[in-house]
């Protein structure tokens, strides 16, 4: 050690020349002043000057001397070293834990450089060239200790809007650009709060990691508040830019959950709410590549099969494994030579290092209410990846968020000729239409609407007027049709028997009485409704069709009209026009509600919980009153028996309705003209009144979204019902039935009874059958029954239940039903007796106060006086004592 001693001497041996720089070197033992005060205490400012003239000579004749030894000063510090001899050897435990131990102090020297170079950063003073936000990353980045990778060498940049001349794909492919997205995002994910300032983000990552999901859903319009930059990106370069939302998102969670990734290999972002929704029918060249979202009905859907996503390839020459090779969706990746033995192959598929992930197709089809008259419904191809399989099934109603690619299909370039390319929807995101029918579209108003309206105590009067204000009279259709839109509550005790709760009505009748325009009606008023006819439906194209993909040559199931209505409403018109084989095909649609298939090795079960409103006309084309229903009507028992409620429809020739009718159909006609925006006369406002008299009609959007609410937030329960009264109506109704030889009544019509019960519970949003609902639920019933009879038996069947008739009907309503029966007979009288019906008939009132006794009406004196009187152009003749009809 004498020769490093020695170098420590040199400043201040009194026998040698200083020489510049001496002073800088010091012994570990000495405190030395600084290089200036020891300069001028030994030499003076003239020695230095001279030689800051003239330079050292390092090389003179005394130049050994440096290398003397100097036994004072060549000693070493002694703090610090040990010396001690009986030292034990360390184990290999002791090392590894002296060894963390410097590993730990070398960290906290690092993090305390850090914050010094942090100090740096944040005193410099070019603020307004950096952003704040570029300085907080790389100082934390430099206090975490970390070294700069490559990624992180490259310079961010700040105005992500500047694309400098490139397209928005080829900017966004960019390292800078990606570097500055990712980083955006990721600052986005952490940070945005909603308006309750909680952390959106953090609370979807927990809830995400709860259920072990690896889908993130980000509303574009959060994202387009927060940083609009990349909500313009988006829409242009979605593939780019998901998969840098995916990497910021998945370091986002394992920030927030370590070992996460054991769980989800990846982390995607689903995009949600975006603003324009294009239809199926409108994609065109412009959207190819472009982010879009569009609905409609999955017609179609494969099984889940694996598709290759990162491949790894077996040389089988000298076993070395290739790869990885990551599979786009166009084209297969193949290598071509193996590095180690330089052969062309062949390769063998890696099985176990080959990473495979959920691949489903499926084929949405534009819905039924958007399709323009006399068009075909377009439908297009989607591919679902990862976790979005199997979120949807044939019939559902989605919205489908994704990326509108175009590939290479083998059979259209066959078709027609190479450059045409198919299309298909990479999916990202899948909405069900059903989900948020009644949540997301009420808002609060609605719902405070909404209950407001069940307070009133004429709500169900209310709501029967409210059904097809445009059609005149016809109540009991009006009344059937409200209750099948509400519908009963299904049962499913156990999951073994399944009970139905949607209430089928067949409409029965003459023509020109308004029947499709019923049907018409329940399609725009029902949330999700599907219409066909009985000409243009076959068997398969009502329930579900089997047939083979063209590309792939498997089976593949395809829904049908039932199906595609599931939990909404199936509209048939012609329903006679049916052929009796295809009509049979709905019999288990109708009471099991499920389509059972087995065709061509697919055995599966399809979900058809629709309500089915039916129109069907008579055989001849009119109803003849004096034969039985079953003799009117070409359709079997068993259908028949399927349908809760039957409506016959009878043009009667009336002077005075049809006067009435007459006058509604034109002011109908003056009031809906394109050119008459003005308010209506006074005439037409009057013959507007016979169809709701004495009752509000309500707005049909709020009626739309009542009938909604009920559906979905009303389940009433039984437990108060009148089980008696039920148990004796339907006693007294099989001996009827059994007497006439009219339609037959089974158990499924006490089940139809307690649906229509429920059904009217609903309109009223009550949580319990209250004996009003029975009773209803009764008359409804009882009216479908008798009107199906002949005529002759159908007066002696009224006087019968009488007592169930009157329920819930105005005094006034009962009088005027007596009283045109009286006219009607007098009517025939004089036409059978003059040959021409008289212009005036005259009824003796004692005729009229006999037949009101019967059913208890006493005081007459408020229906003489009463609008419904007078509107029917009756007259009281106190002094005669008759009540006269002036036509």
């Amino acid at each position: 050690m004498a020769d490093s001693s020695e170098s420590f001497t040199i400043a201040t041996s009194p026998n040698r020349t200083p020489r510049r720089g001496d002073a800088l070197t010091s012994s570990p033992g000495r405190d030395l002043p600084p290089f200036e005060d020891e300069s001028e205490g030994l030499l003076g400012t003239d020695v230095l000057a001279e030689e800051e003239e003239d330079g050292e000579d390092l090389m003179g004749d005394d130049l050994e001397r440096d290398y003397l030894a100097i036994p004072e000063l060549d000693v070493y510090e002694r703090e610090g070293i040990d010396d001690e001899e009986d030292l034990e050897e360390m184990t290999a435990s002791q090392r590894a834990e002296a060894e963390r131990e410097m590993r730990r102090r070398d960290h906290a020297e690092g993090l305390r450089q850090g914050r010094m170079r942090i100090d740096l950063l944040y005193e410099s003073d070019d603020e307004d060239e950096e952003r704040p936000a570029r300085k907080r990353r790389l100082a934390e980045r430099a206090a975490d200790g970390a070294a700069e990778d490559e990624e992180e060498m490259i310079e961010s940049i700040e105005n992500l809007e500047d694309m400098k001349g490139h397209s928005v794909r080829e900017w966004v492919s960019m390292a800078a650009p990606r570097l500055e997205i990712y980083h955006r995002f990721k600052n986005f994910l952490r940070t945005h709060v909603n308006e309750h300032g909680h952390n959106v983000f953090k609370e979807k990552i927990s809830d995400m990691c709860k259920e072990n999901r690896e889908s993130l859903v980000v509303n574009y319009e959060d994202l387009a508040a927060r940083e609009h930059v990349l909500a313009y990106f988006l829409p242009e370069a979605p593939a780019e830019m998901l998969k840098i939302f995916d990497e910021a998102a998945k370091e986002v969670v394992l920030s927030m959950y370590p070992k996460y990734d054991r769980i989800a290999k990846e982390i995607h972002i689903r995009i949600s709410s975006l603003p324009l929704v294009e239809e199926l029918r409108s994609l065109r060249q412009l959207h190819l590549n472009q982010l879009i979202r569009t609905s409609g009905v999955v017609t179609s859907s494969t099984g889940v099969l694996p598709q290759l996503s990162m491949i790894k390839y077996n040389c089988n020459k000298c076993n070395f494994i290739l790869g990885p090779f990551f599979q786009s969706q166009n084209q297969e990746v193949k290598p071509g030579s193996c590095p180690e033995c330089q052969s062309a192959g062949p390769f063998e598929i890696n099985m176990e290092e080959t990473v495979y992930q959920n691949y489903q197709r499926i084929t949405i089809q534009e819905s039924p209410g958007k399709v323009a008259a006399g068009r075909l419904p377009r439908s297009k191809d989607a591919i679902l990846l990862a976790d979005l399989v199997d979120s949807c099934k044939p019939g559902d109603e989605i919205e489908l968020t994704g990326i509108y690619h175009n590939n290479y299909d083998g059979s259209l370039n066959t078709a027609n000729g190479f450059p045409v390319f198919a299309t298909v929807i990479m999916a990202n995101h899948i909405t069900k239409k059903d989900n948020k029918v009644a949540v997301g579209e009420l808002t609060d108003e609605d719902i405070k609407a909404i209950v407001g309206l069940s307070k009133d105590e004429r709500i169900g009067e209310r709501i029967f007027a409210s059904i097809a204000p445009s059609i005149y009279g016809h109540e009991d259709i009006k009344r059937g049709l409200a209750l099948a839109l509400f519908g009963g509550e299904p049962k499913n005790p156990g999951g073994k028997h399944k009970v139905r709760g949607d209430i089928n009505v067949l409409l029965c009748g003459d023509p020109g009485t308004a029947k499709s325009q019923f049907l018409k009606y329940a399609e725009k008023v029902s949330s999700r409704a599907v219409f066909t006819t009985g000409q243009g439906a076959s068997a398969v194209g009502l329930t579900a069709y089997v047939q083979r993909n063209p590309v792939s040559r498997e089976w593949t199931l395809e829904a049908g009209a039932l199906v595609l209505a599931d939990r909404g409403v199936c509209l048939i018109d012609e329903f006679d026009k049916m052929n009796e084989q295809d009509r049979t095909s709905i019999h288990e649609a109708m009471e099991q509600q499920s389509i059972s298939i087995s065709k061509a090795g697919i055995v599966t079960s399809l979900q058809a919980r629709c309500t089915i409103i039916a129109a069907a006309n008579p055989i001849g084309g009119r109803y003849d009153p004096s034969l039985t229903f079953a003799e009117n009507v070409d359709l079997s028992e068993p259908i028949v028996s399927r349908f809760d409620i039957l409506c016959v429809v009878r043009d009667t020739i009336d002077p005075v309705q049809d006067e009435l009718l007459a006058r509604f159909v034109v002011a109908s006609h003056i009031k809906n003209h394109p050119s008459n925006k003005d308010c209506m006369n006074g005439d037409a406002e009057e013959a507007y009144l016979p169809n709701t008299y004495g009752v509000d009609p309500i707005p049909q959007e709020l009626l739309k979204k009542y009938i909604i609410y009920g559906k979905e937030k009303v389940h009433p329960k039984l437990n108060q019902m009148d089980q008696d009264k039920v148990a004796k109506m339907y006693s007294d109704l099989r001996k009827e039935s059994m007497a006439t030889g009219s339609i037959p009544i089974t158990v499924r019509h006490i089940e139809s009874m307690i649906r229509m019960a429920e059904a009217h519970a609903r309109i009223h949003l009550r949580d319990y059958v209250m004996e009003d609902d029975v009773n209803m639920a009764i008359r409804v019933m009882l009216e479908s029954f008798i009107d199906t009879q002949k005529f002759s038996v159908m007066r002696s069947m009224r006087k019968t239940f009488s007592r169930y008739l009157t329920f819930k009907r105005d005094n006034n309503e009962l009088l005027l039903f007596v009283l045109k029966q009286l006219v009607a007979e007098q009517a025939t009288y004089q036409r059978n007796r003059y040959g021409a019906q008289q212009d005036t008939i005259e009824i003796p009132e004692k005729d009229l106060v006999e037949k009101a006794r019967q059913i208890n009406i006493h005081n007459m004196t408020s229906f003489y006086e009463s609008d419904l009187f007078k509107i029917n152009k009756f007259t009281h003749d106190v002094r005669r004592k008759l009540i006269v009809q002036q036509f």
